[in-house]
């Protein structure tokens, strides 16, 4: 039996790395390892978890982490005391594989951790969610268009964005120490979620290092078509075609004004209804004719939203491989999305599972709903969970980390 020690700053089921690692760790088991899981003891709590739980630090440490943050530029350089006591704790148990999510969460400090790693030798898999990991600061570059990190960083233009730092600009020496960090271990493998990360870390200091493709994966038995009449009649949709925009948090960078600006072009018998957090100003600007639905953890309720949906619009401006693709094709609605990182690899014009648009293109977006309205929904239907059942299922995606740790393992 081997043993597995996964690493994210949280665990929780209704985040979309908390819920990948609780996934993993349940087919990991069920395939024969032991599972452990490492998570920031300041900003969650394990509970019905199929792992054995690592805490790391407390809410002192992360306070102490956001400070170093904020007015040095030093993310993933404070934690040091609880990085230390983590290093001790993964000695003890001594893993066979270990499966980084995230570090960057105000809960690790990665010098002493890739410090330890090097000197171990145990193999390292590191699933590439954002760009966090290859720049000076950001976690994505692609809303505003920097290109610096790929020759140093330095003058960041996003200094102010997470992980925000308000007085010190320390971008082109975190660049530094993340290459000297990142690239020193001779048995680590990287693991890009979408084609678009693998070829944007072949522009980046890693490009010479170990790096994979494996699509993330969703549960087909929850997100199926499932159409429901009284979630019409609850949201007051009617009988109109619902245009439906998700994020978990509606910022401008996830499409936020392009979808107040879409409201603005389309007909009497077509509804806008926008799912995910606002703030209070958000919501004042909304006009009207959108309907505003709070977040929603209810997976059951969301595929009901979804199957209910013309299309899903995914106007984002910064994107990896988006998971509400997936959700909305295997609900048998198409999503029309911006040409958006990742987001394209989801969606298959010839399988009529959606569109792709340029990034900014209202009007291509309402040409591209047009198209869609005259097809017979229930082709569309058919089409996209057909596409969805053989590419999105999430074991046969988790089947691929796997064998990937099974392979690690046997060249140890």
């Amino acid at each position: 039996m081997g043993k597995l020690l996964q690493i994210n700053p949280v665990i929780k089921e209704n985040t979309s790395t908390g819920r990948i690692m609780r996934e993993l760790s349940e087919l990991a088991k069920a395939c024969g390892w032991e599972s452990y899981a490492a998570f920031s003891g300041g900003r969650d709590k394990a509970r019905n978890t199929s792992f054995q739980p690592l805490p790391v630090g407390g809410k002192l440490s992360v306070i102490i982490h956001a400070i170093a943050t904020r007015i040095f530029d030093a993310h993933g350089l404070a934690s040091w005391c609880a990085t230390k006591r983590f290093v001790k704790k993964i000695k003890k148990i001594k893993p066979d594989i270990i499966h980084i999510h995230n570090i960057h969460g105000y809960f690790l400090n990665y010098k002493i951790l890739f410090k330890y790693l090097k000197e171990s030798g145990i193999p390292v898999i590191w699933s590439i969610h954002d760009c966090w990991l290859f720049t000076g600061h950001c976690y994505s570059f692609q809303a505003v268009g920097c290109e610096r990190w790929k020759s140093g960083c330095g003058e960041c233009p996003q200094k102010r964005a997470f992980p925000a730092s308000y007085l010190f600009d320390r971008s082109a020496k975190n660049y530094r120490d993340k290459k000297e960090a990142f690239t020193t271990l001779p048995n680590i493998t990287f693991v890009a979620i979408s084609q678009w990360m693998r070829n944007e870390l072949k522009n980046s200091f890693l490009n010479s290092m170990t790096i994979e493709v494996i699509h993330n994966g969703i549960d087909l038995d929850l997100f199926k078509p499932s159409e429901n009449k009284n979630i019409r009649e609850v949201y007051g949709f009617g009988n109109r075609h619902v245009i439906l925009g998700i994020a978990s948090i509606w910022l401008k960078e996830k499409g936020f004004d392009d979808i107040i600006e879409l409201s603005e072009k389309l007909s009497d018998n077509e509804v806008v209804v926008m799912v995910g957090r606002m703030t209070a100003q958000q919501k004042q600007a909304l006009p009207e004719r959108i309907i505003a639905i709070p977040r929603t953890d209810n997976a059951e309720q969301l595929a009901q939203i979804y199957s209910c949906a013309t299309a899903v619009v995914n106007a984002t401006w910064q994107d990896n491989y988006p998971t509400i693709n997936l959700e909305s094709i295997a609900c048998g609605t198409p999503v029309i999305t911006y040409k958006t990182g990742g987001s394209v690899e989801s969606v298959s014009p010839k399988d009529h599972t959606g569109h792709i648009v340029e990034r900014g293109d209202i009007d291509g977006i309402v040409k591209a709903l047009r198209e869609i309205e005259t097809i017979d929904r229930g082709f569309i239907r058919d089409c996209c969970r057909e596409y969805a059942v053989k590419n999105f299922g999430k074991r046969e995606r988790y089947m691929e980390y796997i064998e990937l740790y099974n392979k690690l393992k046997t060249e140890i």
